[in-house]
């Protein structure tokens, strides 16, 4: 990992965007975030570049100009740019993948550029581009492997993001010394939830309060969840801090908050039984999921079922997960997934016997299968919730998609 190949391919692109920057990054979160003030600034007239990963179906929805993904052509094009640009330089699927998002956007003449880190923060291709406002929406342990074992080490990366002099907003509520001794050390203006923002909930609306003031009446998000009032205020203040460049109006942010979407996160499909996918694959993400299925259940019809299907990746914390979710699910169905990183039914299920899950455990053949077995056995109060993985998810789409399930692209 490092920025020495981006920044040279970078700079033979000659791309130094004229356009405000906003990085945002976090364990979890960003994508929501990345949405959110997509939607906003959308609403508010400007011609907004988004640049987010990883991709459920098509690598299209990467990148996104005017809330619309980019089409092939123009995918093409970018890829083209980049690739005659990089001469003998190497570049891995993600370093290539940003440089041609940013070249597209400069080609496009946006007016502000929203780019969601991939992998930590500090060594990421993303941050080969200079955040004129970043944020970091969560720190929790995941891709260890790269980052680090402890909430500190990966602050510290999730905090190379940040800019001297330029603002630096932080949503997670308990964030590690090392990202706040970073900021103190470099001069960035950070601004912490709790401290400097945050929000007030009531029943059917919400307040919002920060260093421009206080906004009342705000509607809840359309994303689903209680966590996204925190992820809803950071992206307030971050536009508080680019008002002079960027100014949003009240109306802006209440349009933005109800029209922000993301696929696979706590996305609940129209129709009985209710359908639930959600990409959630590190215990912290499972957490806010069990969270959000006991609002369901405390609103549920008594004796509805959950069924889980379920599959994850290997190099992912799948007994914490586990742990989260076990006493929210009634019926586990367990699922491979392919290639390197996947893991095999056996695999899950002496995880599922580690936590000493006492519900029944199905194997299947597939992702595909699981579903099909799991629409079978569902009565229309059940739920049905597909998690573990992007790969869990966008295969569960495949999968639902001719069975008539409306809300998937």
């Amino acid at each position: 990992m490092g920025l020495e190949r981006t920044q040279r391919v970078r700079l033979a692109l000659g791309l130094h965007p004229a356009f405000p920057v906003m990085t945002v990054g976090g364990t979890n979160g960003k994508g929501s975030a990345c949405a959110m003030l997509e939607a906003i600034l959308h609403h508010a007239g400007y011609k907004v570049g988004c640049y987010t990963s990883p991709h459920l179906l098509r690598y299209n929805e990467r990148m996104r100009i005017g809330r619309i993904e980019a089409d092939d052509s123009a995918l093409v094009q970018a890829f083209a740019a980049v690739e005659k640009a990089r001469g003998d330089t190497v570049l891995t699927y993600f370093e290539f993948g940003t440089l041609a998002a940013v070249w597209l956007f400069a080609q496009q003449r946006v007016d502000v550029a929203i780019l969601e880190v991939g992998l930590g923060g500090r060594l990421d291709a993303v941050n080969a581009f200079d955040a004129d406002c970043a944020l970091v929406m969560s720190v929790a342990l995941d891709h260890v492997e790269y980052l680090g074992s402890t909430r500190e080490a990966i602050a510290y990366e999730k905090a190379g993001i940040f800019r001297g002099g330029r603002p630096a907003v932080c949503a997670e509520p308990q964030p590690p010394h090392t990202l706040t001794r970073h900021a103190s050390d470099i001069g960035a203006q950070l601004l912490q939830i709790n401290c400097d923002f945050g929000c007030i909930a009531d029943k059917t609306q919400w307040q919002y309060w920060g260093p421009r003031g206080k906004r009342n009446g705000l509607p809840y998000p359309a994303l689903r969840g209680t966590y996204q009032l925190a992820n809803a205020a950071a992206c307030i203040t971050a536009l508080d801090t680019l008002r002079e460049r960027l100014p949003v109006t009240m109306n802006d942010i209440r349009g933005g908050l109800l029209q922000a979407e993301t696929p696979g996160r706590f996305q609940v499909l129209p129709g009985r039984p209710a359908v639930i996918l959600d990409v959630a694959h590190n215990p912290h993400a499972a957490a806010a999921l069990a969270d959000n299925l006991a609002c369901m259940e405390a609103a549920a019809d008594r004796g509805a079922r959950t069924l889980a299907v379920f599959a994850m990746l290997g190099d992912k914390d799948i007994g914490g997960v586990i742990d989260a979710l076990k006493t929210h699910v009634d019926h586990w169905l367990i699922a491979p997934i392919a290639g390197p990183r996947g893991t095999d039914t056996a695999v899950l299920r002496r995880h599922l016997d580690a936590a000493a899950v006492v519900m029944p455990v199905t194997e299947c053949a597939s992702i595909a299968a699981a579903c099909t077995q799991a629409c079978e056995m569902a009565k229309q109060n059940d739920r049905i919730l597909i998690f573990g993985s992007f790969f869990t998810v966008a295969a569960a789409m495949q999968a639902l998609a001719p069975r008539g399930f409306s809300g998937l692209k």
